[in-house]
């Protein structure tokens, strides 16, 4: 196998082909998927060996005085070869990664073969396809958390450590001296625990980082900016605490500023490596409490909780190094802390020693930076995700001349500003039962839309035989589940996008099809039937030859508490919904996509989504939230066969070819398609005929949604695959 080495000596880095490491008992063998350049520890390390033998004495008096000692003990000769000896060896580099489990110890029996695992260590977690980690330096990765995620798992814990050396309470204020990669974390931590955050870095790209990812303000140490947000923040008093997350250095500047910035009786917690001169005065008069936080938790350097898997009691010792870790997991799966904004480069094991070159030289500037391995490449060269089929039987036809009861479930602002308006007094229809989760809410609906009842009880609206469809207009997280109850209680289902925010909860979806033999399903991709949008394409005519489609989406900005950042439970807001962009591609190609392929920048705010469809036609969305408000949300435009079509924001279209084709401008409101996809609905429900858009085209379009999180997790285009 290969693996990262130094030598400390000439500073000469490696990658070597080493034997593979045994599966002792007590631990597993990983295969590793991704592993993290620390790049503020091994930075250091790569640097320190760089220097002369003079400089490397300087920078390490610790380790010169043991040789001075050894030189007492055992005299200079001896002293001389020990020390030459070690210093031309090759050392491993590396502490975190994420791999899979390819073989499993004797007296294991938390993970399996195969299971994915975060692993921690100095000498178990290291830059090597292959390591040996004991049983309390790893922990299960949770489903669904990205392995390039899950490699930040030791580095996380180190962080979170020294938040908990800091004892923060809600509400407090927190100053973080440093904002590299153990700050940032910090950051986020004391951000999810319900503290306000200053950032102190003289990089001024790091501290936009830091506030786009939750803190209040940041700055450079010397600005006054930086003074008057604490003030600000902690009414004069200063903050509670200081977390030194800086790295090594000759300036004394970030205790200084911590004892001029933390409040009386504050603390302060030394998680980096910086200059700790300790101005008397200044901590003696506030009575400051200095604590150290030792890496990734207790059992860290104990070699019985370490090697020999010695737990501590959890009564005694709450969160212990491998307790830090699947805690740091947690959060990160429940996207309450985000490391994709930190990753700036991710780089093949087989490029190990030109990216620290790089990264030593100055060349590349970078937070974090991962090495992806040799079998996690491969898959990202050709993840798939499967398309699911379903087979139903043909329902039977409804007598087409009964009105259609219609039941709402929900009835938030969609609902009611941009669906509900076009069913209220349509003829044909019956508004049956609005079923909401409050009382008030339901009412609100009931009278301003006519239902004939208004209720809470779900149960009720499913098992009334009367109802003949039911709209499933809640948050994201909810559809799946209302949809698949809807389908098997055989109702009509109208469900708002997206239809699915996993895997799993689409094929749940189709069970339910399966299961029930009703297929009567239409998701809320309207903007197809834009009746402008239709004129346009016809307009443009048949083609012969691929297309290149680009569809700009300036999504802007949510505001603060809105609930579509609940990432954690709702999903993305891709994942909510790219689904309409999907859709409009996939009618306007006349085809499903066959692979995607998405990117997104390095703070992760804005995507770039390729899909290529079967006849080697291509489609690229720009979902983005970065723009100007006042640009247009939506411009589009369809190349092929010397035509182009444009459409501006549902406002205006036009086409040209051999004749120029404009639109008349509308003057108000745009119109996006929603009457015409809603009387579409109601006249397949009222007369049996097929649903707006086939099951098997939602269900592409559903996948291609989903693809995108795995094409972002992977690096590498998705292909779409269709069981035959």
């Amino acid at each position: 196998m290969k693996q990262v080495v130094q030598n400390y000596k000439s500073g000469e880095l490696a990658v070597l082909d080493v034997p593979v490491p045994g599966c002792k008992p007590g631990g597993v063998l990983v295969r590793t998927a991704y592993s993290l350049i620390s790049t503020g520890t091994e930075l250091m390390k790569v640097s320190e060996a760089g220097m002369s033998m003079l400089g490397k004495a300087r920078s390490r008096p610790d380790q010169v005085a043991k040789v001075m000692q050894s030189v007492a003990t055992n005299g200079v000769p001896a002293t001389y070869r020990k020390v030459m000896g070690k210093l031309d060896s090759y050392t491993p580099l590396g502490y975190s990664l994420c791999g899979v489990v390819e073989q499993v110890g004797a007296g294991i029996d938390d993970v399996k073969v195969g299971d994915l695992v975060a692993c921690a260590g100095n000498e178990h977690a290291l830059h090597a396809e292959l390591n040996w980690v004991p049983r309390n330096l790893y922990t299960p990765v949770p489903d669904g958390l990205a392995p390039r995620h899950a490699a930040f798992g030791t580095v996380g814990s180190i962080a979170m450590q020294g938040v908990r050396q800091g004892e923060p309470q809600l509400g407090e204020v927190a100053l973080v001296i440093g904002l590299g990669l153990i700050g940032q974390l910090v950051a986020q931590l004391l951000t999810a625990s319900g503290v306000r955050v200053v950032g102190v870095d003289p990089d001024p790209v790091r501290c936009e980082l830091a506030e786009r990812l939750g803190a209040a303000a940041c700055g450079d140490p010397a600005s006054a900016a930086v003074e008057a947000a604490v003030a600000e923040l902690t009414d004069g008093h200063g903050v509670d605490q200081v977390y030194l997350s800086a790295g090594g250095g000759s300036s004394n500047q970030p205790v200084e500023l911590a004892a001029r910035l933390c409040r009386d009786r504050g603390r302060v917690v030394d998680i980096g490596k910086c200059r700790l001169d300790l101005p008397w005065n200044a901590y003696y008069e506030k009575e400051l409490d200095v604590r150290f936080s030792r890496s990734y938790g207790p059992g860290r350097y104990d070699p019985e909780y370490e090697l020999e898997g010695r737990d501590y009691p959890i009564g005694y010792v709450r969160w212990t190094e491998r307790r830090n870790l699947a805690c740091f997991l947690d959060l990160l799966a429940r996207d309450r802390v985000d490391v994709e904004p930190l990753v700036s480069h991710v780089a093949d094991f087989d490029d190990a020693v030109e990216t620290y070159r790089s990264l030593k030289d100055g060349e590349l500037k970078a937070v974090a930076v991962l090495f992806r391995y040799p079998e996690a490449r491969a898959e990202a060269e050709a993840p798939a995700v499967a398309v699911p089929t379903v087979n139903v039987k043909p329902s039977p036809a409804r007598s087409a001349g009964t009105p259609v009861r219609l039941a709402f479930i929900g009835a938030g602002n969609y609902a009611t500003s941009m669906l509900l308006p076009h069913l209220a007094g349509r003829e044909g229809v019956e508004l049956s039962t609005v079923v909401t989760t409050t009382a008030l809410s339901a009412a609100n609906a009931q009278r301003k839309f006519g239902f004939a009842e208004a209720t809470t009880d779900l149960d009720a609206v499913l098992g009334d035989k009367s109802v003949d469809a039911v709209f499933v207009v809640t948050r994201h997280s909810s559809h799946a589940e209302l949809t698949r109850r809807a389908l098997l209680a055989g109702k009509a289902v109208f469900v708002e996008k997206p239809l699915a925010l996993t895997e799993d909860e689409l094929a749940d979806v189709l069970a339910a099809v399966e299961e029930s033999g009703n297929d009567r399903l239409q998701v809320g991709f309207n903007r197809r039937f834009a009746p402008l949008l239709q004129e346009a394409r016809k307009r443009f005519g048949a083609r012969t030859g691929p297309a290149s489609l680009r569809y700009l989406v300036n999504a802007g900005r949510l505001q603060h508490g809105s609930w579509y950042l609940q990432q954690g439970t709702e999903g993305s807001r891709f994942a909510g919904e790219g689904g309409h962009f999907i859709d409009t591609a996939s009618w306007l190609l006349e085809a499903d996509p066959e692979s995607v392929y998405a990117v997104a920048t390095s703070g992760g705010e804005d995507l770039q989504v390729v899909l290529r469809y079967p006849d080697g036609s291509t489609a690229t969305i720009s979902y983005v939230t970065t723009g100007a408000p006042g640009f247009p949300k939506e411009t589009l435009d369809l190349v092929a066969d010397g035509k182009v079509l444009r459409l501006d924001d549902f406002v205006r279209a036009t086409v040209h070819g051999r004749k120029r084709w404009v639109s008349s401008r509308l003057p108000k409101a745009r119109d996006k398609g929603q009457n015409a996809e809603l009387a579409a609905f109601v006249k397949a429900v009222r007369t049996g005929g097929p649903m707006p858009v086939p099951l098997e085209s939602l269900v592409a379009t559903t996948s291609a949604t989903l693809a995108v999180r795995a094409g972002l997790a992977g690096g590498a285009p998705v292909t779409l695959a269709r069981a035959l």
